[in-house]
This record gives C-alpha cells, structure tokens and sequence, in this order.
C-alpha cells in the first residue's frame, strides 16, 4: 500500500466522498450537510499555503483508501510550532490498521517539519478513533463538554495531544 502526496487534481473528489460519508454517518465531522466539490479548492489551496502535508494510502489500482493531514491550530504566531490534524478511513477500509499507518506517517512529517505538538479534536464517542490516538501516545489534555449538537444529542469534544520533541533551538517571532 503505497503513500501518496495528495493533490487536488488527483485526490478531491475521493477526499471528498470519505468528507461527505463521515458528515453524514458519524460525529467525526462537526458539519450538518455534504461539502460540494469547490470547498475542496479552498482546503488544498490553505494546505499548500500551509505547507501542510496531505498524506494519502492507496490500494493496488491506485483508489484513495484514507488519508491524514494537518493544518493551522489557532492563527496567532505563537502557536506556530502547533497544529491540529485529521485522519479518514474510508468506510469500505476501516479495521485494517490504515488509520494507524496514516497517523504514524504523519507524526514522522510532522517531525520532519519541525512541529512540536499535534492536536486532534476527537468526538469523544468515536471510540475507534479516541483508541487510535492513545495507542499511539496521544494524552486527553481536555474536555469541551456538549461542544456541539448533531444527530439530536449533545457530543462531548475532546483534545488529544501528543508533544514532539521538535524543534530542536524554537525561536519567537
């Protein structure tokens, strides 16, 4: 199963199918409707403005069966050396460890690019996903309780975190 960097031209739309699955059939996404096909122009524009990575798994024939990324955590500079990151499995590829793959390559990219602490917002029933993380490292640093309302509940958001220890000499400014 090899990695590829995704691009708009070759990965939006199936991107956007495994977005729009998740919105609808899950609380991993905090979105009420499907997302059309130009909200995916301005997410890769922001990732490649960014310079964030967008990290994509594919089977034999070349199909998108998940992907990681991560982007800005809070827009002020001294949040620079943080960001807040996202991994999708498509539904037809769940349970067979890509998820873990995805997330391991990201914390290498993440590295690599001199960040020191991932954020992940994690709907804290999504129970896969709550397990992913902790399995590999991540910490529960909090809890907003009944952040959001969707499927005529109250969900629970948690942050999970997980501290790098890049870069090696941070600098203000």
């Amino acid at each position: 199963m090899p990695f590829v960097s995704c691009t708009y031209e070759e990965h939006a739309e199936a991107i956007l199918e495994i977005f729009n699955d998740a919105i609808v059939h899950s609380t991993a996404l905090y979105d009420y409707h499907p997302r059309p096909l130009e909200s995916m122009v301005t997410w890769f524009a922001n990732k490649k403005a960014g310079n964030f990575p967008v990290i994509g798994v594919e089977d034999d024939e070349g199909q998108l069966m998940g992907f990681a990324s991560y982007g800005t955590f809070r827009p002020w500079p001294a949040y620079k050396y943080t960001v807040e990151h996202s991994v999708y499995v498509h539904k037809n590829h769940r349970g067979k460890g890509l998820g873990q793959l995805l997330m391991k390559r990201l914390i290498e990219t993440a590295r690599q690019q001199d960040v020191h602490v991932l954020v992940g917002g994690i709907d804290l029933s999504n129970e896969g996903s709550v397990r992913l993380h902790e399995k590999l490292g991540f910490e529960l640093s909090g809890t907003i309780r009944q952040a959001a309302y969707k499927f005529d509940r109250w969900l629970d958001l948690g942050f999970y975190q997980l501290v790098l220890d890049t870069p090696a000499k941070p600098v203000a400014g």
